[in-house]
């Protein structure tokens, strides 16, 4: 009976120590971080390499955790939560368990966990560079029209753009400047379309444009600029001239010049030399 004792507490002596090990040698999710463009969120983060797999649950507003249905016991150190993270406005947290093989017994609170940085998707998701287009209207006067950037959304058979997000809270930035000048100016538009007035008639303007989100804080208002364009203005022919192909020109006409006026001093000699001997011709 005695020795029956001690095997059994010889037993649970081993089993609590291979746990401790196991616990010791499980990797824990570090880094963790959020990446969200245009609404497409992904949880990122960084792990020792082994045989451990992770599973992402997430939470919002101190409710019951859920398990993201693609990210159970997964190998790799990322979980795509765009569709879970529904309705955009609610704040979300993940939790990033750590696991063991299937053929290994363990108790979950016995393996590491980590928390991730809490996440808004509408207030925090990045929105990425808009294309647009830029015509001149009259003198002085250019349209821009911007084109929304899509998001991994879809509804009723239609991608979402991120008008149909934000609606009235989407407003774009516009910023242009005169080529040759470093001067920038910046207006907000509230819709895709607007007209940029003022400008000096015959000259090139360039334009970017980036969405602009005032409701959001500060650090997440504004969106990727866009890729610059340019009107093309009508330059004269000064204007095309490098400032070497300028003074090569000056240099040339100076020379020409010269000659000119020294051909008019010659033949102006020679005339008036002409002219002398005639006169004295005449009088013998």
């Amino acid at each position: 009976m005695s020795s029956l004792r001690k095997a059994l507490c010889l037993g649970v002596y081993l089993s609590a120590w291979m746990m401790t090990a196991a616990d010791g040698d499980a990797p824990k999710a570090e880094n963790v971080r959020w990446l969200s463009l245009d609404f497409k969120t992904l949880l990122l983060w960084t792990a020792t390499p082994s045989n451990y797999t992770f599973t992402v649950g997430y939470s919002w507003d101190d409710s019951d955790w859920m398990r993201s249905p693609n990210c159970i016991q997964i190998a790799e150190t990322e979980c795509d939560l765009s569709k879970e993270l529904e309705p955009l406005r609610r704040t979300f947290i993940a939790d990033i368990q750590t696991e063991p093989d299937k053929m290994t017994h363990y108790e979950v609170e016995d393996l590491p966990h980590t928390y991730s940085p809490p996440f808004n998707p509408y207030g925090q998701s990045e929105i990425s560079a808009a294309n647009f287009t830029v015509e001149m209207v009259e003198e002085g006067k250019v349209s821009v029209t911007i084109q929304d950037p899509l998001t991994s959304f879809h509804k009723y058979g239609k991608q979402l753009s991120i008008r149909d997000i934000f609606k009235s809270d989407l407003q774009y930035k516009i910023s242009y400047y005169k080529s040759g000048n470093t001067g920038k100016r910046d207006i907000i538009f509230a819709s895709n379309r607007g007209e940029v007035s003022g400008l000096d008639g015959g000259h090139s303007y360039c334009f970017m444009v980036a969405a602009f989100i005032p409701s959001r804080d500060k650090a997440y208002q504004q969106g990727a600029w866009s890729i610059q364009q340019c009107t093309p203005g009508h330059k004269n022919a000064f204007q095309d001239l490098s400032l070497g192909a300028l003074v090569g020109g000056l240099f040339i006409l100076a020379i020409v010049l010269v000659v000119i006026v020294a051909v008019t001093v010659v033949c102006c000699r020679r005339r008036a030399r002409s002219s002398r001997t005639y006169q004295s011709s005449s009088v013998v």
